[in-house]
């Protein structure tokens, strides 16, 4: 891998469609070998995961993960909880954020960063209505025409 880049392993495209996402941040995950196995094979499932407490702690829940074959014995439950691992304060942050209502913490992403170590990218996002997604459509549909009517004219 050059300098500073990141290999994508899975993206939730849904999450952006279907929340406003008002901050992101990035977090490492605790895994265990044929996770990190498998990973690294490009397989994982993000569509409905999510961030959610346990214990005083933040855990990935919901994040699909297929089971590496090679493994047989030792391998690990496709959708178990998944320890995030983030900063006390920022932990607190998010907790505090989440128990007021009207957020939820959704993966976007997980990759693996410049040194190897798997890492997801949770947004701090609020639902959004129907109008809103409609909105939305519109929006992203008059920037597709604006840029081919641009490159048509030329």
């Amino acid at each position: 891998m050059s300098d500073g880049a990141k290999k994508l392993v899975a993206q939730n495209r849904k999450a952006r469609h279907n929340y406003l996402i008002e901050d992101t941040l990035e977090a490492g995950l605790m895994l265990t070998g044929t996770e990190v196995k498998s990973l690294r094979l490009g397989r994982c499932s993000l569509v409905d995961a999510y961030a959610a407490e346990r214990g005083g702690e933040l855990f990935l829940m919901n994040a699909h993960i297929p089971t590496y074959d090679p493994a047989s014995q030792f391998n690990h439950e496709p959708k178990r909880p998944r320890k995030l691992l983030v900063h006390r304060r920022e932990r607190d942050k998010l907790l505090g954020l989440i128990g007021r209502g009207g957020y939820t913490l959704v993966a976007l992403s997980i990759y693996f960063n410049e040194r190897g170590i798997a890492k997801t990218e949770l947004g701090l996002a609020r639902g959004k209505k129907k109008a809103d997604k409609r909105e939305a459509d519109k929006k992203r549909d008059w920037q597709r025409d604006k840029a081919r009517l641009m490159r048509e004219k030329g």
